[in-house]
């Protein structure tokens, strides 16, 4: 009778296990499903990950990393995350907070006390939240460009150094420090500063000793041309005329605190894990990043250019310190995506559904944003 118990049993866990195997292998192919058909064996294409309840359910890669070439995306390809790297630059500054170097009330101007005078009324609290009102960089590129000529170029790269020069040759804000919200580029190339300032280190050595190498993420760096180097790099691709034609760098991709970390979903896999056990910072801690810009007395948001039709349509979009804030249908997430020339990022966390998605794409004709939100609307 016992014995009879006992097989009873072994075979209800292999059905089970069975059942479970199949029920992944299905939601595999459906996942799948909505990315295969968008590549072919020579074009450019995105690395994807999906996990939920701390478990990857898919890590793949699509296409190729360069056209023309050969080598596949696969899930140690590295990408450039554009503004998905605003969330560790966010991170180092709240380490720097959490070893008592730094406030959030902290102003730039006690920073850096050569900054004009009305980097007396910005904060990093204002900076990490995009509340700060600074004019964008691009903006004041141009402005230059129109009086000395032809400065910047994809060869000859603006530099962090120089944004901050532009800066300090304005004495103005776009709107008072705290009273609007605006995406500012600005803001977190000038936190990559901070990060320096502060810690006595550049920002590419403190996210690596503080970030990178204590969650194992090997291979993930903040790029700095002649300094590092990318394994298993992609570069990005736009469509020009049908055909696809190499556009990897700009003449703004050398800034760091705003857009210049590459990585891979492999490293990614990490990143995720950490946030969800509170592996840098205590989860009393982490509140501060996921605590939105108080909007109830600021005029409403400007959002940039580039935002996604998410963003347009969606009143309730907020932002912490590195991530949007919004819910999806209902679920609480965490966000943020990436837009620079040849890549497209996009990388979310739900936070009560215990399920993430990120996609890189090395090309700019797809939306990753509405990619993951269909693998959303399969797990949700």
């Amino acid at each position: 009778m016992r014995l009879a118990v006992i097989l009873t049993a072994a075979l209800a866990s292999v059905i089970l296990s069975s059942a479970v195997g199949a029920a992944d292998e299905d939601m595999n192919r459906r996942i799948d499903t909505i990315f295969a058909p968008l590549v072919d064996p020579s074009s450019p294409g995105f690395s994807v990950l999906v996990r939920k309840a701390n478990q990857t359910v898919l890590e793949r890669g699509y296409g190729v990393r360069e056209f023309g070439k050969p080598a596949k995306i696969d899930p140690q390809t590295n990408f450039r995350l554009a503004s998905c790297s605003k969330q560790f630059t966010a991170m180092a500054i709240m380490l720097l907070v959490h070893d008592g170097k730094l406030r959030y009330e902290q102003t730039l101007s006690e920073v850096f006390p050569d900054f004009p005078g009305y980097g007396r009324s910005i904060t990093i609290r204002n900076l990490l939240n995009h509340s700060s009102g600074l004019l964008d960089y691009e903006t004041l590129m141009d402005e230059q460009e129109k009086k000395t000529g032809k400065h910047w170029s994809d060869k000859k790269q603006i530099q962090d150094s120089e944004v901050f020069a532009l800066l300090k040759q304005t004495d103005r804000t776009e709107f008072a420090p705290g009273t609007k919200w605006a995406y500012s580029n600005s803001g977190y190339v000038l936190l990559g500063l901070v990060v320096e300032k502060v810690s006595g280190k550049s920002f590419g050595d403190f996210v690596q000793e503080r970030i990178f190498a204590p969650l194992k993420m090997n291979h993930t760096l903040a790029f700095e041309k002649g300094k590092n180097q990318i394994r298993k790099r992609a570069y990005g691709h736009s469509k020009i005329n049908s055909e696809w034609t190499e556009t990897d760098q700009s003449s703004t991709s050398a800034t760091r605190g705003d857009g210049g970390i590459y990585s891979s979903v492999a490293d990614l896999v990490n990143w995720d894990a950490a946030l969800t056990r509170h592996a840098l910072l205590s989860e009393a801690e982490m509140q501060a990043a996921l605590t939105p810009f108080n909007s109830s007395n600021a005029s409403p948001m400007v959002l940039p250019d580039d935002a996604t039709e998410a963003m347009k349509m969606n009143s309730t979009v907020s932002y912490g310190f590195g991530w949007f804030l919004d819910p999806y249908r209902g679920h609480r997430r965490m966000w943020h995506y990436g837009d620079t020339m040849g890549f497209h990022t996009y990388i979310v966390r739900f936070l009560d559904d215990d399920v993430t998605i990120i996609v890189l794409c090395n090309r700019t004709d797809v939306s990753p944003e509405t990619l993951a939100l269909k693998v959303a609307d399969l797990l949700l």
